[in-house]
């Protein structure tokens, strides 16, 4: 199937006197929930991030460390494995004056220019070449747009837009374009259902100094237009963009380099200036108020429940039948059991033994793997409730390890402490407390190919910029942001260890520093205690104690006794 696709693909490129032509695996909204997955079509790879090249000749897939593994099995009899970073499309093509085609839709003018330097002629297509050969049948959305409270954001949309019109005002910026559907979702307390892990609402936005236009699937608006928060805007749909441009006052704009599409640029750029490529709405969105933070905290409590009851049940089972579906399914049906669990918040990664060391892996029919007794199992889920987003890994074991895993888990978890107990008034940029996480595992020449954590929305998407805990991320780390403390390890075809909670950022007085959000036990049957420090060995306790503080009254005797040895 893959290889007849390619070879149809072929022939457009030829018809289109084109050398090669390039597939994303973001969608026009450049989410990783894109819709249609033309990346997946052509080349079978699944993950959430990448993009392809096929040639007359040759066909190479770009991905980054979490997806190598992943994208050799799933698409290396086709594609030839490249690592973001490390190998840039323009390295590999050489200063040939290829002509390679691309959809303005699908990509931004900075990732062209990243990828492809000055060396390659690069050719708009306007009628992408992959739908031409398979186009996905477009699924159902039931659900309307709808309109949260501010009880539950804790700012009115109306705040929200005032501080937003005083920085634009500040920046001289008559006109933002707001291409990032998340920012959207923030801006106006607008939620949906587009994508299948996140409330998304599939939208883009213009705020000026006098009007405000949404456009979207006008169905999809019907009931939310009707409300008095949202009288002053006007709903119009994608394809009047141009004409409401120029309807618009001012000399210009300020538009998103990271998801304002060529198409739109171009559009835009006709008729104004643009003074700058960084929409506000990302660091807003990223500090959470007191009110945004509660409701997170009540959501991990919900899910800290469910995990300590799916931990404890997966390391008593007494069942040998238990495959990575099955446990899926188990953990899930957990969480259904409260009221205000909504679904996932992504495709959760169950993996036993040699499955684990795939970082992003996810169970089918085909790969699911029963649980071996003489197994790890690795488990990153989460959950989208009425009022949070959950992010969560664990990694666990049924029977005594050899030296050699606990030693190695035990150097992930002291780089997971590391993490926890930065001083942020002294080291406050990702790319510092990413060195803390992999230093012990570089002790012994070990590290991980995926940032050590990652942002993470208000009940909008488990991925969130602009800060991370990376080798990159120079952004500095403020009080209310939301991240992931995740370091880990996977040796290839044998295992694979992660440790993962989420941490909000706190001050007390002058004092800042990350506090947990996750309360579920981390295994002490994987640990080597020789390698723990006081200082370690005195956080583990108080994170166990803290757990059974929060959740207890939750568990049954057997549950509480358990928690109880971990103390």
């Amino acid at each position: 199937m893959i290889k007849n696709r390619i070879k149809k693909l072929r022939n457009l490129i030829k018809i289109n006197n084109l050398d090669a032509y390039i597939i994303p695996k973001n969608d026009e909204n450049f989410s990783e929930y894109s819709f249609p997955n033309r990346l997946k079509t052509i080349s079978g790879f699944s993950g959430s991030a990448g993009f392809a090249i096929v040639l007359s000749n040759i066909n190479y897939l770009f991905v980054d460390g979490r997806y190598t593994t992943q994208a050799k099995i799933e698409s290396g009899k086709n594609f030839k494995i490249l690592e973001i970073p490390y190998t840039y499309p323009f390295q590999v093509l050489g200063k040939k004056k290829l002509n390679i085609g691309f959809d303005p839709n699908l990509f931004t003018d900075s990732t062209l220019k990243r990828y492809f330097n000055k060396y390659s002629n690069l050719v708009a297509v306007k009628k992408n070449l992959i739908d031409k050969i398979y186009l996905e049948k477009k699924y159902k959305i039931k659900n309307y747009f709808f309109h949260l409270d501010s009880k539950v954001t804790g700012e009115t949309t109306q705040s929200k837009i005032k501080r937003l019109n005083k920085i634009l005002k500040g920046q001289r910026v008559d006109n933002l374009f707001i291409s990032a559907p998340e920012n959207v979702a923030w801006l106006l307390n607008l939620r949906g259902s587009d994508n299948p892990n996140s409330p998304i609402p599939n939208s883009k936005l213009i705020v000026s100094k006098k009007k405000i236009i949404l456009f979207s699937d006008l169905n999809k608006i019907q009931n939310v237009k009707k409300l008095k928060v949202y009288k002053k805007i006007n709903f119009e749909k994608y394809t009047q963009f141009s004409s409401s441009l120029n309807k618009l006052q001012g000399k210009n704009f300020c538009i998103d380099g990271n998801t304002c599409s060529l198409n739109y640029k171009s559009l835009i750029k006709s008729k104004f200036k643009i003074i700058k490529n960084v929409d506000p709405c990302y660091e807003l969105k990223a500090i959470k108020n007191k009110t945004e933070l509660n409701n997170t905290k009540k959501a991990h409590i919900y899910d800290g429940i469910a995990l300590t009851k799916f931990l404890y049940w997966m390391k008593n089972k007494k069942t040998n039948d238990l495959s990575e579906l099955s446990a899926e399914k188990k953990l899930e049906n957990f969480r259904k059991k409260n009221k205000n669990f909504l679904y996932p918040s992504f495709n959760t990664i169950a993996g036993t033994g040699s499955n684990g060391a795939i970082i992003h892996y996810r169970a089918n029919k085909k790969t699911n793997r029963k649980i071996k007794k003489n197994d790890i199992f690795l488990c990153d889920s989460g959950g989208q409730y009425k009022f949070g987003t959950t992010d969560v890994t664990r990694t666990i074991c049924f029977t005594n390890q050899n030296k050699k895993i606990k030693n190695i888990f035990t150097r992930v978890l002291k780089g997971h402490i590391a993490v926890a107990i930065t001083n942020l008034k002294k080291i406050n940029k990702g790319y510092l407390i990413d060195k803390r996480a992999r230093k012990s595992l570089r002790e012994i020449n070990l590290d991980y190919g995926h940032g050590t954590g990652h942002g993470v929305g208000f009940f909008l998407n488990v991925h969130e910029g602009p800060q991370s805990i990376s080798k990159y991320n120079k952004v500095k780390i403020k009080e209310g942001m939301i991240l992931s403390n995740e370091p880990g390890y996977y040796k290839e075809n044998k295992f694979g260890i992660r440790i993962e909670n989420l941490v909000y950022v706190a001050k007390e007085g002058s004092n800042l520093f990350f506090k947990n959000l996750t309360f579920a036990p981390i295994d002490i049957d994987l640990i080597n205690f020789k390698l723990l420090n006081k200082i370690e060995k005195k956080y583990l306790t108080s994170y166990h104690s803290e757990i059974y503080s929060k959740i207890s009254k939750y568990l049954s005797s057997n549950e509480k006794k358990w928690i109880q040895k971990l103390i």
